[in-house]
């Protein structure tokens, strides 16, 4: 006798009814069709699966009901393989929090494709934590993870398509830092159901009467299906997934992947299966909608169902652990609604109370009700399929009273919330936000106002036009709802690294585990046990992002130690990098030394990347033979770079790390020697084409000059020849003015070029009517020189003195505005340098000004210089002489040094006698004394 199809007469119906819609025969008879032989080919399978929407109260309520009814010994979920291991520590944790699988050092994999990351968020909402909650509680149930493993996730992935991106739509361009809580990993769902068809999805919320796919999904499938039973319930999930699936467009890629990843975990639970020797009876697979609809021919766990090959994983190594996740991370990563998982919490709470379920909870779990157990009647024996659909699709929702009770609090602690938050709301307020919430909830079929209803009545009665602070009364009202609720890993789930710092961090005595900016004050001096702490701080700084560790009053710098400190700790807040950094090493130190090395050797490294590696490694780690290593590898950088874009920063580190050696060593370490040496025959090479290089500005010229010049001493000291910087001088022939003057003050500094023949050029220039207009860029170029040539800042005051001196109103007033842009963008930290020498030069009170006469335009005294049997007045008659006789002691150490006779006071021309000693050596070379002079702005 043939066994009646249970879902024959509906498969009938649906064909006749869309036949007729249609006219004729076509493809929707044809859709319809396959959807109920889909949904009769899943409940025909000896092994149950379970279907379930990510994120689904409804889903999740299911769980509850069939696990405490059915009771099954193995339960299959969706989820990657080889995050097994992760699950125990759940009950450490606060959720929610993703499960996490991370790889830096790739093999197998592009590299520009790293470091690679997965994720899997898990909520106490979701049908998949109840089921895990179960397995791991109770005793002799087995759980076992089918899903492709972390490394197939990527080896799917098109090579072409460049970096992998996460499994959902993008979410909205607004993402708070809580939203950033998974940051570029990919995202894995457990049990993704959406429209693929994009006409669809816009069909069905224009005559839903709603705004996007969550509220949709709330009000057609949540609400309906949070009473039904379990037999309704998985039918019509199974509906929806194949509904889904057959309306899906013609996307291959996606297609072909979902279909490996069916034929994946059915090929690993027929190897359970068989392996165990399991009843499939006491057998549960909890997968998604969407695939328990799946027609692949690896379907089932029959005899005579193929399996699919599944490839070796790659030698990538895979990280694992867990990371605080958020309502809003969710959210952003798989493009749902915002406050969506927060109202689907919610939901849940509100729905597993009405229904009187104790929903299962992992012992030990932080962050939720402790719930008593409840006793589990014996396993029932498996029903008969039925045909629920029918009855289902053929008799109108059940419509929810009116519960005014609830929708009365939320329209109070909303004009509450949004006073706190500034807005002008009123008990007037509130009593419109009820009357709209349940207009709108009529407009849009529903009896009972939905938190959307009441978020949309919300925004139209009390916003306005105006929101006075940082959040929006539609934000207000995700956190009246339930809010972002943001989990936390707990101690014991925390990789080696983060319970490290954790336990170095405690004598700073504040709650690191709060997600507030907490403010700590650390007393270096009166507490030196807190040292260790800073230091660790300091490291955390440098490798965490900007917010997680922010200094208030202290600096960690080459040469300087704070006496106190204090800090804005959000450590909490970012908890996710800190066990990310986990990943990397075991200690802080060994994380920081990684990171050196590796920037040293990126690809795109330079001579500054690794000088500023150098000096991290002085402040944070303080190993001679590592920052040594460093130290030659900038060296090979630096012999090797064709171009001097990073010239002033290479001279501002390399100065910095010679004066750091010279007062903390007695000899320079090697590798510095060798880079000034490299430095030296380098920039001499380079330096003729950097000046008529367009492209080379004028501060790395005057960059590369500064280091010559400035090292020049110790340079030729090591061996180098001056005949070649020379000679590199000379080969240098510039066109652009800036230029111009920058190879100008290069021939003076080698003394190729005199002061007074200096003066005379720039003297034609302000002459020259053509020139003029370029006079700005010379500035430049003299200003830039002041850091190789310091000796000229006294001469470019008075080439500016001169040009507002001589330059008349019509050419003057055009060319002031360029010379401050100029300035401002070529030499804006020079400028201080030439502000303070003109203070030094012009007077200080307004009496001076009019008697003021310039040092370059005041006529010298006529002197006399001695000679070796002369008795003349010379310096030591003027006010040099009179201030050397005054304080003897330094001309006496000097005289010392030279040899002669220390009494040169007794034979001085002031008491008659004659000039002898060192007076007579600056009677005989007065050049010093006339120098000293100008300097003091006062002519001998």
């Amino acid at each position: 006798m043939t066994e009646t199809p249970p879902f024959g007469a509906l498969r009938s119906q649906m064909v006749e009814a869309a036949t007729a819609f249609a006219e004729g025969p076509g493809a929707v008879p044809e859709i319809l069709a396959g959807i109920v032989d889909d949904v009769d080919r899943a409940l025909r399978e000896e092994l149950e699966i379970f279907p379930v929407c990510h994120h689904s109260p409804a889903s999740g309520l299911a769980m509850v009901r069939r696990l405490r009814e059915k009771q099954p010994k193995v339960i299959y979920l969706e989820l990657c393989e080889d995050m097994a291991p992760l699950l125990t520590e759940l009950r450490n944790c606060r959720l929610p929090v993703a499960l996490q699988a991370f790889a830096s050092q790739l093999d197998g994999f592009p590299q520009e494709w790293g470091p690679l990351s997965v994720v899997a968020p898990i909520t106490e909402a979701s049908a998949e934590y109840q089921a895990i909650a179960y397995a791991l509680d109770t005793p002799g149930v087995e759980l076992v993870l089918v899903d492709r493993s972390t490394d197939h996730v990527f080896q799917w992935q098109p090579r072409e398509d460049g970096a992998p991106s996460a499994e959902g739509a993008e979410g909205p361009d607004q993402q708070p830092d809580e939203a950033d809580l998974h940051g570029d990993a990919v995202g894995i769902e457990i049990g993704d159901l959406r429209p693929r068809f994009a006409e669809l999805e816009q069909h069905l919320l224009h005559h839903g009467k709603v705004r996007h796919w969550s509220e949709w999904w709330d009000q057609y499938v949540e609400q309906p299906l949070a009473g039904a039973d379990y037999a309704t319930y998985r039918q019509v999930m199974v509906l929806i997934g194949s509904l889904f699936r057959r309306l899906a467009p013609a996307d291959t890629r996606r297609v072909a992947v979902d279909e490996d990843r069916e034929r994946y975990m059915w090929t690993r639970m027929r190897e359970h299966l068989a392996r165990t020797g399991v009843d499939k009876a006491d057998c549960l697979y909890v997968c998604g909608a969407f695939h328990a609809a799946s027609r692949v021919a690896e379907f089932g766990t029959g005899e005579s169902v193929p399996d699919f090959e599944i490839s070796p994983r790659t030698a990538t190594t895979w990280l694992y652990g867990l990371i605080p996740s958020s309502h809003s991370a969710i959210e952003t990563q798989f493009g749902l609604a915002s406050g969506s998982v927060s109202i689907a919490a919610a939901t849940w709470q509100k729905s597993a109370t009405r229904a009187r379920l104790t929903p299962f909870q992992l012992e030990g779990q932080k962050g939720s009700r402790k719930r008593k157990a409840v006793a589990m009647a014996a396993g029932a024996a498996p029903e008969p399929v039925a045909d629920r659909l029918s009855g289902f699709l053929a008799s109108p929702p059940v419509l929810d009273a009116l519960d005014e009770e609830e929708l009365l609090g939320w329209c109070v602690d909303i004009v509450r919330l949004a006073r706190r938050n500034g807005y002008l709301a009123s008990t007037a307020d509130a009593i419109a936000v009820f009357e709209t919430s349940i207009l709108l909830a009529g407009m849009r079929n529903r009896a009972r106002p939905t938190p959307y209803d009441f978020q949309d009545a919300a925004v139209t009665c009390i916003e306005k036009d105006v929101v006075p602070g940082r959040r929006d009364v539609r934000r207000l009202c995700e956190i009246l709802l339930g809010g972002d609720r943001v989990g936390q890993v707990g101690y014991e789930a925390l990789p080696p690294l983060a319970r490290d710092v954790y336990d170095r961090l405690a004598p700073i005595g504040l709650d690191l585990t709060k997600s507030t900016v907490q403010r700590a004050l650390l007393d270096l001096a009166g507490r030196p046990e807190l040292g260790p702490a800073s230091h660790l701080l300091w490291m955390l700084r440098y490798l965490l992002p900007d917010g997680a560790v922010r200094p208030i009053m202290g600096t960690r710098r080459l040469g300087e130690k704070s006496i106190q400190e204090s800090w804005d700790l959000a450590i909490g807040k970012h908890q996710r990098f800190i066990i990310e950094l986990g990943y990397e090493g075991v200690t802080v130190e060994q994380v920081v030394e990684q990171r050196l090395r590796r920037s040293v050797w990126a690809p795109d490294a330079t001579a500054a990347v690794a000088l500023s590696a150098v000096e991290d490694s002085i402040l944070f780690l303080g190993s001679r033979r590592f920052t040594d290593e460093l130290g030659a590898r900038a060296v090979e950088l630096l012999a090797a770079e064709r171009t001097v874009d990073d010239a002033p920063e290479v001279l501002r580190r390399i100065r910095r790390l010679l004066a750091h050696y010279r007062a903390t060593e007695p000899t320079l370490p090697a590798w510095c020697e060798s880079f000034v040496t490299a430095g030296y025959a380098h920039y001499c090479t380079l330096l003729p084409t950097a000046f008529v290089d367009d492209e080379t500005g004028v501060r790395q010229v005057a960059a590369m000059l500064g280091f010559l010049f400035t090292m020049e001493g110790l340079a030729l000291s090591l061996g180098c020849d001056r005949a070649q910087l020379e000679l590199a001088v000379r080969q240098s022939h510039p066109e652009s003015p800036a230029k111009v003057a920058l190879l100008w003050s290069a021939h003076h500094q080698l003394g190729l070029l005199p002061l007074a023949d200096l003066r005379a050029r720039c003297a034609d220039l302000l002459g020259n009517p053509l020139v003029v207009p370029s006079i700005p860029q010379y500035l430049s170029g003299f200003i830039q020189a002041l850091d190789p040539v310091p000796k000229l800042t006294p001469f470019v005051v008075e080439l500016m003195s001169n040009a507002f001196a001589k330059l008349p109103d019509p050419v003057l007033l055009p060319w002031l505005p360029t010379l401050i842009t100029t300035l401002r963008d070529q030499a804006s930290e020079l400028v201080p340098v030439l502000i303070r020498e003109a203070g030094r030069t012009f007077p200080a009170t307004l009496p001076a000004v009019d008697a003021f006469v310039p040092p370059w335009l005041a006529k010298p005294r006529s002197r006399t210089v001695a000679g070796p049997g002369d008795g003349a007045a010379g310096p030591a008659t003027g006010p040099v002489g009179a201030f050397l006789a005054a304080h003897p002691a330094t001309t006496d150490a000097l005289a010392g040094v030279l040899g002669l006779d220390a009494g040169w006071r007794a034979s001085s021309p002031a008491d008659g006698g004659t000039a002898a000693g060192p007076l007579a050596l600056l009677s005989t070379h007065p050049e010093t004394a006339e120098a000293l002079a100008d300097l003091l702005a006062a002519p001998v």
